[in-house]
Order: structure tokens, then C-alpha cells, then sequence
């Protein structure tokens, strides 16, 4: 995961370096089967817990202590461009396959329920869960990135 950062630098001078680049980010993401665009910030504290099937777009921006389980998507819609991709916030704890598409904003410290596809703006210290994704109640906890607690019965389902 490291050769995307260094893959990108180097791909900063000629274009024969960039494809350099572009090329270490295609093998990286069939070995790894992980692909986070080699030109996002990258930012410390995030648990990437299997993260095969993991695509990240290049807009996308994750703060600190976030939680990751495999199969999610940050991506876009399609139909968007410039700056497309969601924002994360603190805390937050994503499950397995959900998918967040479109410039929008999940707040901290929410829980984003397995295989739910979420279009719209997640509020702070909330569960949401489906397809398309609807608050389904509180977090339940201060800080979901770190119980990754993935029940979501105490929301009264």
C-alpha cells in the first residue's frame, strides 16, 4: 500500500514517470485487490480491516480513526465532477460491502451499517443502514470506529 504515495511522487516529472506511477498503482491494486487513487491525501489512523475490494477515489477525504471492513466504496456517482467523491468524518465505522457514493458528507462518529448504499449526508452520531441508506438511530457508543460494534439490533430492528 505504501508504493502509491512513492508511485505518485515519482510519477510528478515526465510523463514516462507518470505512467511509472500509474502502472505501480494497476499492479498494486490487482495484487492487493484494493484500490485507493494514488493521488489522495492520505491522513494516519485508519484500520483498513481486510481491506480486499476496497476503492477509495481520489477526492475522497477520511479524517482520523476510521474503520474500514472489506468490499467499501467511496466513489462517486457518475454524474458529478471536480470534487465528487464523500467525506468522512471522525470515528466513523463503516461495515462490510456498504458503498458511499457522491460529494457527500458522513458525520462523525456514525456507523454506516454492512451492505448498505449510502447517497445521502450522514448526520453526526447516527447508525444508518439500507438500500438507500436511512437513519436507523443513534451510534449507540462515542466512538464506533473503535468497538466496531456491527450489531444493530439496540436500534430497536
Amino acid at each position: 500500500m505504501r508504493s502509491r504515495p512513492i508511485g505518485w511522487r515519482i510519477g510528478s516529472g515526465t510523463r514516462a514517470a507518470g505512467d511509472f506511477a500509474y502502472y505501480l498503482q494497476s499492479r498494486a491494486s490487482s495484487v492487493f485487490q484494493c484500490d485507493i487513487h494514488p493521488a489522495r491525501a492520505h491522513r494516519p489512523g485508519h484500520l483498513l480491516d481486510h481491506a480486499t475490494g476496497l476503492v477509495v477515489g481520489e477526492t475522497a477525504t477520511i479524517e482520523d480513526d476510521v474503520s474500514m471492513l472489506h468490499d467499501v466504496t467511496l466513489g462517486g456517482t457518475g454524474s458529478e465532477t471536480g470534487d465528487r467523491h464523500p467525506k468522512i468524518g471522525r470515528g466513523v465505522m463503516i461495515g462490510a460491502g456498504a458503498k458511499i457514493l457522491g460529494n457527500i458528507t458522513v458525520g462523525h462518529c456514525a456507523r454506516i451499517a454492512a451492505g448498505s448504499v449510502v447517497v445521502k449526508a450522514v448526520p453526526h452520531n447516527t447508525t444508518v443502514a439500507g438500500v438507500p441508506a436511512r437513519v436507523i438511530g443513534e451510534a449507540g457508543c462515542a466512538e464506533p470506529s473503535r468497538t466496531m460494534d456491527q450489531m444493530v439490533n439496540d436500534v430497536g430492528l
